[in-house]
């Protein structure tokens, strides 16, 4: 049963959210309002998926989206927001969110969206992951660190798919690989390039050519 904490300042909405989330088979180990509680009860109650919303009262969501990613084991995080603007998708991604999904999703999608993420993709409404992959691009036109350890064969395979946007499930598929061998693929990927979430690990994919065909 996957751990699920709801982080919303909003208690119709947050309740609303718990209450699908335990429906459909989650344990909702906390549900919080404010951002420093939710970075002090997340120490506490180790949650693997933490459903975010960028608007709190005392702190932004890319805020505790970047605490929550220094934490260790660090919960992936789905933003959940009334917001598509651009910078907010950008800022909460740059801050170690793994997905970001629009309030006006089904329940249906926003379940899976959870789903998916505790799986270790990255999800995004509908329109919102060719933003994140434009600013990956640009980000990729900076100039490039030094040349880092040498990836196996395999590992660099996993990349190339991982910078086309490809869920490790497709990933998985592709390579006649279980779900777990791609993300210790990408695990070790992360631990040798020293980087720390998705966004960084595609703008290196990208800025070594990775995501050509």
């Amino acid at each position: 049963m996957v751990r699920v904490m709801v982080v919303d300042d909003h208690p119709m909405w947050r309740d609303g959210v718990a209450r699908d989330l335990a429906e459909a088979g989650y344990e909702v180990v906390a549900a919080v309002g404010e951002g420093r509680q939710a970075l002090r009860v997340a120490g506490a109650v180790l949650p693997e998926v933490v459903v975010l919303d960028l608007r709190l009262p005392d702190m932004s969501g890319a805020e505790v989206a970047k605490g929550l990613a220094g934490m260790s084991p660090s919960p992936r995080v789905l933003v959940l927001s009334a917001s598509a603007e651009q910078d907010d998708v950008l800022e909460a991604v740059k801050a170690g969110a793994s997905g970001y999904l629009v309030k006006s999703a089904s329940r249906e999608e926003f379940l899976d969206a959870v789903r998916r993420t505790a799986d270790g993709d990255a999800v995004f409404t509908p329109g919102l992951a060719g933003l994140v992959l434009g600013e990956y691009r640009r980000l990729a036109a900076q100039p490039a660190p030094a040349e880092g350890p040498r990836l196996t064969d395999r590992e660099t395979e996993v990349l190339r798919l991982v910078a086309k946007g490809l869920s490790y499930r497709q990933i998985a598929g592709r390579l006649v690989l279980s779900h777990r061998t791609v993300q210790n693929h990408v695990q070790n990927t992360l631990q040798k390039l020293q980087l720390h979430n998705r966004v960084e690990l595609v703008r290196y994919a990208i800025e070594q050519g990775l995501d050509a065909d």
